[in-house]
């Protein structure tokens, strides 16, 4: 994995232009865990109605996760589709624990709305090129050449 700052740097290059806001709150709060970021993040932040956002292939390993049922506890999560993982994610442990309260895509809008544990799964046309080659298309000032699942 790249140093943070350069993580950091890519992610604030991709987000340019849209209404994203990338940040470095979790050096700065100093968690480890997402666990215990979301946890710091509610008590700072009590009247905020955060929703976690992944890509399946997080969904795919969650449950070795630290804490992973707590997280799904503690906020509603928007997972979307990434080639090759999306399946599979779908029948792990995490999505199969919580299938019950996975929300209708329709209702997604919503999401930050609902009570957790509350989930919502994104499909969507699906990009084959890997997060690498797109990093190095944008580090090289191509730019994302549509859009993409990154």
């Amino acid at each position: 994995m790249a140093p943070f700052r350069e993580r950091l740097a890519r992610a604030a290059a991709a987000a340019r232009g849209r209404q994203i806001k990338v940040s470095d709150i979790e050096a700065r709060l100093g968690t480890r865990f997402t666990a215990d970021t979301i946890a710091v993040l509610r008590r700072r932040f009590p009247a905020t109605r955060f929703v976690w956002l992944m890509g399946a292939d997080n969904l795919g390993q969650m449950d070795h996760w630290e804490r992973w049922e707590d997280i799904f506890r503690a906020v509603p999560i928007a997972v979307f589709a990434r080639p090759s993982y999306s399946l599979r994610a779908l029948s792990q442990r995490a999505a199969q624990r919580f299938a019950r309260r996975r929300v209708p895509v329709e209702a997604a809008r919503n999401l930050a709305e609902f009570a957790a544990p509350a989930w919502v799964f994104f499909p969507s046309r699906l990009d084959s090129r890997s997060a690498t080659e797109i990093r190095s298309r944008l580090a090289a000032g191509q730019g994302r050449g549509g859009t993409v699942n990154a």
